[in-house]
């Protein structure tokens, strides 16, 4: 689960990590008064999306005066904002963070993620804040530190100095930065995340460290264990098919092809999804099911699928185990006759009671293509292609 910037400030700052004074606003006139109530010469309005890359769209504005804030705040409220993690299509700014302007001397990387090659936790760090850290990795890999947790014992303080002197640091700033790292990590370990990152995190002029930029993901699957944080989530910023998938308890992702895609299991749905590639099409979606997937739920899946307008085509593919053949064909069967199917679909079962899934797509006449094979059904997946 992803959470705005200021939802992410607010809890680095429980955790006793500095952040700029800010407030978010809905209304370009309420942010002239943060302004004026703030003091200052400079503040920052940063547009609220769920995608970094904002200041590359004018999502990050600087301004001098409380005349210019809400001049900025008039334009930034309500725009499409592109970045490059948005698509083409962008996100709409709904809120905006107005902060005070603060004098920086230095700009670093910090952050925390998982390491799945190593199965622990990664701090990273870097002297080249502001950064895209991914950027970073392909051009200077040598200017990102990193340091391996054991989550047994945690973060050791010679591996927070560590990280400091290789970002370079002023010594000056060692013994804060060593508390920072250490509750950047609890942060990390107690809320169950799977990236917090500050972007830049600053040194100022007037000898302090400062998280001016923060971003936080959760593990969807740990949430259960903090249902306050559940509260952050943004519907706003969520895919409409995504959230009503999820209200069903389905695994959908909408993506950018044409052709949809129903499967029982993440790793037959990344087979489908290859096999999709090479005959040519692009899949719309992921659509996983799963193993205990009832009728309802198949149903739901099939309606979600066709509500995707860029859908020309739609392939099933189900392997009979704990999800039988038949109910998935009665699913199928089911949202055939409450909805209107103008796309072509490709079915392929194989597995528990594949016959009786067969018979009951057969004798419900719909104009479905049943695929004996994987390999058939990139055959007559390919048709769809090139129809």
């Amino acid at each position: 689960m992803k959470i705005h910037e200021y939802q992410a400030k607010k809890i680095l700052s429980e955790f006793s990590i500095p952040v700029p004074q800010g407030s978010v606003v809905r209304d370009a006139k309420e942010a002239r008064r943060i302004a004026e109530e703030s003091g200052g010469d400079k503040w920052v309005l940063k547009a609220q999306i769920h995608a970094g890359g904002r200041g590359k769209g004018g999502g990050v504005q600087v301004a001098d005066t409380p005349d210019v804030v809400e001049n900025i705040a008039e334009e930034m409220l309500g725009m499409t904002l592109v970045t490059p993690q948005t698509g083409p299509q962008g996100k709409q700014v709904n809120k905006i963070l107005v902060e005070q302007g603060i004098a920086i001397a230095q700009e670093f990387f910090v952050g925390v993620t998982v390491d799945r090659t190593r199965q622990c936790p990664v701090i990273m760090a870097s002297s080249e804040g502001g950064m895209e850290i991914e950027e970073l990795a392909a051009s200077h890999p040598e200017k990102i530190v990193r340091e391996w947790i054991d989550v047994g014992i945690g973060l050791q303080a010679f591996q927070a100095r560590n990280l400091l002197f290789g970002m370079g640091i002023d010594a000056g700033f060692i013994r804060a930065g060593v508390g920072l790292l250490a509750q950047l990590y609890r942060l990390f370990e107690s809320l169950d995340c799977t990236l917090v990152e500050i972007n830049p995190l600053v040194a100022t002029q007037d000898k302090q460290l400062v998280a001016l930029d923060a971003k936080i993901d959760f593990d969807d699957n740990a949430l259960f264990r903090h249902k306050n944080l559940m509260e952050l989530e943004d519907p706003d910023e969520q895919d409409p098919l995504d959230v009503e998938a999820s209200l069903h308890r389905l695994n959908y992702i909408r993506m950018d092809g044409d052709l949809g895609i129903m499967v029982n299991g993440a790793g037959l749905a990344m087979a489908t999804m290859d096999l999709i590639e090479q005959a040519g099409a692009r899949p719309a979606n992921f659509l996983d099911v799963g193993g205990g997937a009832t009728t309802e739920m198949v149903t739901k899946g099939f309606e979600i699928i066709l509500k995707d307008k860029n859908v020309r085509g739609i392939l099933i593919n189900i392997f009979g185990g704990i999800l039988r053949c038949d109910v998935l064909a009665t699913g199928v069967v089911e949202a055939a006759s409450k909805i209107k199917i103008d796309v072509p679909v490709v079915v392929r079962l194989d597995g528990t009671n594949v016959e009786e899934g067969r018979n009951i797509l057969a004798q419900a006449d719909l104009d479905f293509v049943v695929a004996d094979s994987m390999a058939d059904a990139a055959n007559k997946v390919r048709t769809i292609t090139e129809s």
